[in-house]
Parts: C-alpha cells; sequence; structure tokens
C-alpha cells in the first residue's frame, strides 16, 4: 500500500493541517501572540530611535495590538512624558537598568486607554556610538518589558557599528517581549 494519497483521499486530520510558508519573524510571532491573548503593546525607545515599533507595523494586522510608540531620545523627555525618576536620571544618566524599567512601565500608562495600560511595554536606552557621551561603553544597552505580571530588564554589551547596535537592540527587545509572553 502507497502512503502517498490523492488530494481527494486524504485523511481529514491531514486537509485542515496548516502549512508554513517559511519562518516566521519575532515581530509576526509577538503580533500574533498579542493578538491570541487581547492584550496590546506600547513602546518606549531610546538608542533605537523607532526601530521596534516599525518592525511591529512592519507586520500586518499590528493595528490589533500596537497602542503606539514614543521615542524618548532626550533625557528630559523619558522624565517629562514617560515619567522616569529625575533623581535616578540626575545619579546614573539615561543608560541604566532601572531607566530602561520605567520606560517601559511609563509609556505603558502614557499609551493605555481609559485609564487602563497597555498590557506590554518594551523599552530600549543604551549607547550605540559613534562615541559615549557619559563615559559607559559604546555598545551597552539595557532593554525592558513590562506586563501587568511585573518587569524584565536585559542589560547587553553589544560588538559592531552604531546601525548594526541599534538593529540587534531591537531585535533582541522583540525576543525579550516575546520571551515575557
Amino acid at each position: 500500500m502507497s502512503p502517498f494519497h490523492p488530494p481527494s483521499e486524504l485523511p481529514d486530520e491531514l486537509e485542515n493541517t496548516l502549512v508554513s510558508v517559511g519562518r516566521r519573524t519575532d515581530a509576526e510571532r509577538l503580533v500574533d501572540r498579542l493578538g491570541a491573548l487581547g492584550w496590546t503593546v506600547a513602546v518606549a525607545e531610546s538608542l533605537t530611535g523607532g526601530l521596534v515599533a516599525a518592525s511591529i507595523v512592519a507586520v500586518s494586522g499590528a493595528s490589533r495590538v500596537l497602542r503606539g510608540g514614543v521615542v524618548a531620545y532626550a533625557t528630559d523627555v523619558k522624565a517629562s512624558l514617560l515619567g522616569v525618576d529625575e533623581t535616578l536620571l540626575s545619579a546614573h544618566g539615561p543608560v541604566h537598568p532601572r531607566v530602561a524599567r520605567q520606560m517601559a512601565e511609563g509609556v505603558r500608562r502614557v499609551l493605555g486607554h481609559e485609564g487602563v495600560p497597555a498590557d506590554i511595554g518594551i523599552a530600549t536606552t543604551g549607547i550605540a556610538g559613534p562615541v559615549s557621551a557619559d563615559g559607559q561603553p559604546v555598545g551597552t544597552v539595557h532593554l525592558a518589558v513590562s506586563t501587568p505580571l511585573g518587569s524584565r530588564v536585559e542589560s547587553l554589551q553589544l560588538e559592531g557599528d552604531r546601525d548594526g547596535i541599534r538593529a540587534e537592540s531591537a531585535a533582541r527587545a522583540l525576543r525579550l517581549a516575546l520571551d515575557a509572553l
């Protein structure tokens, strides 16, 4: 007996099998997962300058889950718009793990709807180079994800040029968000 069947004779379970068209990106997986949960996401970016939000927007159906993004490049914007503690910023500068966490928590609040925060906040801060203004090494990056269950920060020391550090930071931020779900 041949293991192959003409399409008209396929067992029912095979007729309902989904066929993958290739490897899905982390942004596609994130949008799908958020959609399945009925959750929304908000993004606060410094060193990535909108790359994380752009990656999400590139996915068909992103409008179901993305509340928006804030490019808080200037230190004072992190405080005034996202609610990052000014004492923390004065003491440690904008490239610090707690700054990333507060940015992620703040963007959930700021981009929520009718007093309800976005379900997940993603934040990036760091130094892409080519030089460091505050003495920390180029490639120092702090990523954060905040959900109703708490916040998580990942600190990295990346190698490469400015574009490479920014791209890798955005990719890692999406993976961190996926891991939080």
